[in-house]
């Protein structure tokens, strides 16, 4: 069993995350971590739950986003006794069939009980410890639906969908986007008022897919 609560003062990066973010209450927002996919490219286990430096690697983005949010979940569709010892709730897809990171976002816009949801990928253990706050206040200063993390510059910027805040009244919108047989995300963010977040440390965005991966970044 993992510890189901923390504190500010076990996240030191976090220490100016309620100061510095004027514009959103931290209660106002629930975090879900996405690990609702097959792991195919890691040979079909269960990334989430893939050893990485001494504990499961969704454990480590819980805690790296656990002092960014007020309440978290986990997004499963498989293993979900593993992911509820992590101490959070686990909801699996209400779409069947492993439909894609919009099925997770679906699932926890349903149980979210706060006007804002962020979303962060289970494979992510070097998310920013500023994520939520940069995010939340693109959300605000620009008036837009959904904030969405992007590095890079130019040719060569990279946007990270899975990285996002988004106001929990899109349900609606969501649910008629995928009865509609939508599935890709970048085309349901196509049809929102999303506001760009330029992050310039690139490794914080780092996803860990295969398991090579996982061997380099263990030591790396």
């Amino acid at each position: 069993m993992y510890p189901a609560f923390f504190s500010i003062e076990q996240f030191p990066a976090c220490a100016n995350f309620l100061s510095s973010c004027k514009n959103m209450d931290i209660k106002q927002i629930t975090g879900v971590i996405l690990a609702g996919g097959r792991g195919s490219r890691m040979g079909g286990v269960d990334k989430g739950l893939q050893p990485f430096r001494g504990a499961p690697m969704a454990l480590h983005v819980l805690m790296r986003l656990a002092p960014q949010v007020g309440t978290l979940m986990i997004n499963a569709n498989q293993n979900l006794a593993p992911y509820e010892a992590l101490g959070v709730p686990v909801w699996p897809d209400e779409l069947q069939g492993f439909a894609g990171p919009l099925a997770g976002l679906q699932t926890a816009l349903n149980r979210c009980e706060t006007d804002y949801l962020v979303t962060a990928p289970c494979d992510s253990p070097f998310l920013p410890a500023d994520l939520v706050m940069r995010l939340s206040n693109a959300l605000a200063t620009r008036d837009a639906d959904l904030a969405v993390a992007v590095t890079g510059e130019g040719e060569a910027k990279q946007p990270h969908p899975v990285f996002c805040l988004m106001k929990a009244s899109l349900l609606p919108h969501l649910t008629l986007f995928l009865q509609n047989g939508g599935r890709k995300i970048d085309n349901w963010y196509a049809s929102l008022a999303v506001a760009e977040v330029y992050f310039p440390d690139e490794a914080a965005f780092r996803n860990i897919n295969t398991l090579e991966d996982l061997r380099n970044f263990e030591t790396g």
